[in-house]
């Protein structure tokens, strides 16, 4: 028993030691008073409030879909579905899993946004065909939390906030490019299976660091490009996912992840104004964070491609992240070394941490990873973005 005079410093060493092992637990961002970001609208030394991190991440769906796309008629597109379907697995999304994991358990995101989070399928048509299942999901969370324990047991470092399905396709695809292993008479001869594509936005949480999460939700935006592929309408679902948040005792806030549209610089626009609409999903009493790939900024690409984040600029929104060095993109489909990927084509930004309540989220620290390829690949297509961010109240 511990007497109740005890001296008060022999309590001393082990408040060190506490502190000392807290010091470790957190990330030394999370303990930063003062940074060397590039970014304007910097904390203050010695600035109150916590100090939180986040980060966008764009996965890469793993083909270019333009193929598809361009087929105009059906035998063109099992044709065309079977060059996405093999470039999907030449992209090896196992292998780029652990560099994306690398990344994020790097520098200890407490919130990720992901986008271009794939599930890719197929379903055998004939004895030629191979059942597969590429859950881009699954192996990212595998990668982030298997064998982080003890002996190398399973020891979860993030979960699951809130999934929100996007984009999604099917068709039949000539995958093992064999011609004639297709159902016969039926005009899909080459066809040996149906290939599925489904798309997704989604918001990780890290584990074990003091984050709250509640109020999920997501949804598609009402206004989508739409594409004719093969004589048919197809609507480029996007959309976003949302949470409110508290991280270690910060003041409450809104956290809004969203992938805008690609391909279409008005359609991108509407939907940067869904997101600002009364009752939009950035629209909060809580202090807000958006982050995501938003297919425009303000410098580095040129009109109609800026409409969009000059939208969002208009609506008070200020940057909480750094554009040096820059985020997007490689000018290739294919993320094998030596295939045409150079650090030279990151040259744009369009992967932003935004906020709309500059007074109460202020910038510490922000860095891009991702530049460099590991283990034989680019780990996307895109480099991330984090950014630690101190709350005033």
């Amino acid at each position: 028993m511990v007497s109740a005079y005890a001296p008060a410093r022999r309590a001393f060493p082990a408040a060190i030691a506490t502190t000392l092992i807290l010091l470790l637990l957190i990330p030394a961002w999370a303990v930063a008073k003062q940074s060397n970001s590039h970014a304007t609208g910097r904390a203050p030394a010695g600035g109150k409030g916590k100090v939180v991190g986040v980060m966008t991440r764009n996965l890469y769906l793993g083909a270019d879909l333009a193929p598809a796309i361009g087929a105009e008629n059906l035998p063109q597109l099992v044709e065309a579905n079977g060059v996405i379907f093999r470039q999907v697995l030449g992209n090896d999304f196992p292998t780029r899993a652990k560099g994306l994991a690398e990344e994020i358990l790097a520098t200890k995101p407490d919130l990720v946004g992901l986008q271009e989070v794939a599930l890719w399928q197929t379903t055998p048509l004939t004895p030629a065909g191979t059942a597969m299942k590429l859950d881009y999901l699954e192996l990212l969370l595998n990668q982030l939390n298997e064998g982080n324990g003890k002996g190398g047991k399973s020891k979860p470092q993030y979960r699951v906030v809130e999934v929100q399905e996007e984009f999604g396709t099917e068709a039949p695809a000539n995958v093992n490019n064999v011609p004639g292993d297709g159902p016969p008479l039926s005009g899909l001869e080459n066809a040996e299976v149906t290939g599925k594509l489904t798309m997704h936005d989604v918001i990780l949480a890290r584990q074990g660091a003091g984050v709250q999460t509640w109020n999920e939700e997501g949804a598609n935006f009402e206004h989508n490009l739409v594409l004719g592929i093969a004589g048919q309408p197809v609507v480029v679902k996007r959309g976003w996912v949302a949470t409110d948040a508290k991280v270690r005792g910060s003041h409450p806030f809104h956290f809004v992840d969203t992938h805008l549209e690609a391909f279409h610089p008005i359609v991108r626009l509407e939907q940067a104004e869904e997101l600002a609409a009364p009752g939009g999903p950035v629209v909060s009493s809580l202090p807000v964070v958006l982050v995501g790939d938003l297919n425009s900024d303000d410098d580095t690409v040129e009109p109609p491609d800026t409409f969009a984040y000059d939208y969002l600029l208009g609506k008070g929104f200020i940057e909480r992240s750094t554009n040096a060095p820059l985020s997007c993109c490689l000018e290739t489909a294919n993320l094998a070394v030596g295939a045409g990927g150079d650090i030279s084509q990151f040259n744009h930004q369009v992967d932003h941490v935004l906020t709309s309540d500059p007074a109460d989220v202020s910038l510490v620290d922000s860095t891009v990873t991702g530049r460099e390829p590991v283990n034989g690949f680019w780990d996307s297509d895109h480099a991330g973005v984090f950014s630690a961010l101190r709350f005033a109240r």
